[in-house]
């Protein structure tokens, strides 16, 4: 098998940098409350990972898994539920921690399955949010970076199931 390795579009260390302003906003907005931290697999967990480790707040783990993608580079229009969290999340506050936003449908769809449960209070921290695709708007508060159009892997990030290990942000070109 061939080795691979995509052009850097976000470094590590950025990566990193980022993760630490991210979980200071946190705590500052949930000081002295619990969260459920929603984790939505497979893409973000790198990123739920990590950011949990810089939360200094009491934090319930939970995850959900959504997909629109299937083996593609582009959506396909359908957001299908594969895994629901099992935590009661009745008037908590609930994190979402999400890989990318790009056209808005998942996150959106993703949200409106969390309100009928009755939360306190939902807020979304994603890594990633691709602003020239977007087509249902989408409330990111807490977020790592915009980036062009472009498909990107790493970081949890992947490719028909592949390259979510690499340690950054790459670009998925063409020609590899």
């Amino acid at each position: 098998m061939e080795h691979f390795r995509p052009d850097v579009l976000i470094s590590e260390e950025d990566i990193n940098l980022r993760i630490d302003d991210l979980a200071r906003a946190i705590n500052t907005e949930f000081a002295g409350e619990e969260i459920v931290v929603i984790c939505i697999l497979k893409g973000a967990f790198m990123f739920c990972s990590d950011l949990i480790k810089k939360l200094e707040l009491p934090v319930r783990l939970d995850f959900m898994q959504v997909s629109s993608y299937g083996e593609g580079t582009v959506s396909s229009g359908n957001v299908k539920l594969e895994m629901d969290v099992s935590e009661n999340l009745k008037d908590q506050n609930i994190l979402i921690v999400e890989d990318i936003v790009d056209t808005g449908l998942t996150i959106n769809t993703l949200v409106e399955m969390l309100k009928v449960r009755n939360p306190k209070k939902i807020k979304l921290a994603s890594l990633l949010f691709k602003p020239s695709r977007n087509k249902f708007p989408v409330n990111i508060d807490y977020l790592g970076f915009e980036i062009e159009d472009k498909f990107v892997i790493g970081y949890g990030l992947d490719y028909a199931g592949r390259y979510r290990e690499l340690p950054y942000i790459g670009v998925l070109n063409a020609g590899n």
